[in-house]
């Protein structure tokens, strides 16, 4: 009898079918956890210079293919390639994160460019081409794009802040600048996902990392109207396009970005309430997640306890096993070793 690839299992599930083991990837699984990462992060000089050389990225993407044998691989990038193309200064510092220069009066927005210069994004591309002649075939392939209120709280205050207020300032004093901002990034997202699937993506994901400092209304307006527009804009062209969502933080709010957007899966973090995510979400949709990862950091007893927490709250229905969200730098190797064998032996 012949197997099932790990990548027809992925892309099963987020097809509507689940599977006795659930398939395994981790959220920033490229990174600064892996030494071979660093020795690679080293050599590029510059964080956009590793993410815009594509033997470089496509190197960073296989790496934890290479040592985990994950079910999927996701394209190394970062969401603010989309301001970079739209003209804006984007440079990341050592230990700082993101600088942007803000974009925080509508005399501003005004004069901001509503078309990306795709040929900037041409790495990109040509990582992701590099990628798919790489990888076992029988490895799913992850696109992604930063959703538009996430990207859009980064260029208004240059850089990321505790609750993302300069945004949210924004979007109360401003509202009409700062849909500009929304309506710019969404159309542009649209033919970003669509050039990464052309270039050999099976799968996307909209990362809005912060969904969830939105109060309810906001979040409709700013969170879920974008994304429905962006796959809605996608499917338009690739009808059976297979996308993922993610408002973290989204809490109680899931079930209603899940019913509008039309996504095939939700990620969530790991303050998900179980009983919510199993009768309002699951039934829905596959779902993401949702290990803590500074459970992975500790590892022992307690990461046991807590993979085994995630397949039994879970793995009765659709399931793509991951983190909440990112993996941590100091996560140990032997951890994530651990994990990966603990969800693979998963007996229902």
């Amino acid at each position: 009898m012949t197997q099932t690839s790990p990548k027809k299992l992925f892309l099963d599930v987020l097809a509507g079918h689940r599977q006795a083991v659930p398939p395994i990837w981790m959220m920033r699984q490229a990174g600064r956890y892996l030494p071979e990462y660093r020795e690679l992060r080293a050599k590029a000089g510059s964080f956009l210079d590793l993410c815009f050389t594509p033997e470089f990225a496509a190197e960073v993407t296989l790496q934890p293919i290479r040592r985990f044998n994950f079910d999927a691989a996701i394209i190394f990038s970062d969401i603010l390639v989309i301001p970079y193309a739209l003209g804006r200064s984007v440079r990341f510092e050592a230990g700082e994160g993101p600088r942007l220069d803000p974009l925080d009066t509508p005399e501003q927005v005004a004069a901001l460019a509503t078309l990306a210069d795709f040929n900037k994004l041409e790495p990109v591309y040509e990582a992701l081409r590099r990628v798919r002649r790489e990888l076992d075939p029988n490895i799913a392939l992850i696109g992604f794009c930063g959703a538009p209120w996430t990207v859009a709280t980064y260029m208004v205050a240059g850089q990321g802040t505790p609750d993302q207020a300069p945004a949210r300032m924004m979007a109360y004093r401003h509202p009409e600048a700062f849909a500009k901002i929304v309506d710019v990034l969404v159309e542009n997202s649209i033919q970003y996902l669509l050039g990464q699937l052309r270039a050999g993506a099976d799968a996307l994901q909209i990362f809005d990392t912060w969904a969830g400092v939105l109060p309810p209304g906001e979040f409709l307006r700013w969170s879920i109207e974008p994304a429905r527009r962006i796959v809605e804009g996608v499917r338009k062209q690739v009808p059976d396009a297979k996308i993922i969502g993610f408002p973290r933080g989204a809490g109680a709010l899931l079930p209603a970005y899940v019913e509008a957007t039309s996504v095939d899966a939700v990620s969530i973090d790991w303050a998900a309430e179980p009983s919510l995510i199993r009768e309002r979400v699951q039934t829905k949709v596959a779902v993401q997640g949702n290990l803590d990862p500074l459970v992975l950091i500790a590892g022992g007893a307690a990461l046991d306890r807590a993979v085994d927490e995630v397949l039994e709250n879970y793995g009765k229905g659709r399931l793509i096993f991951n983190l909440g969200h990112g993996i941590q730098p100091e996560t140990p190797i032997a951890h994530v070793e651990r994990m990966v064998e603990r969800v693979r032996e998963y007996k229902e």
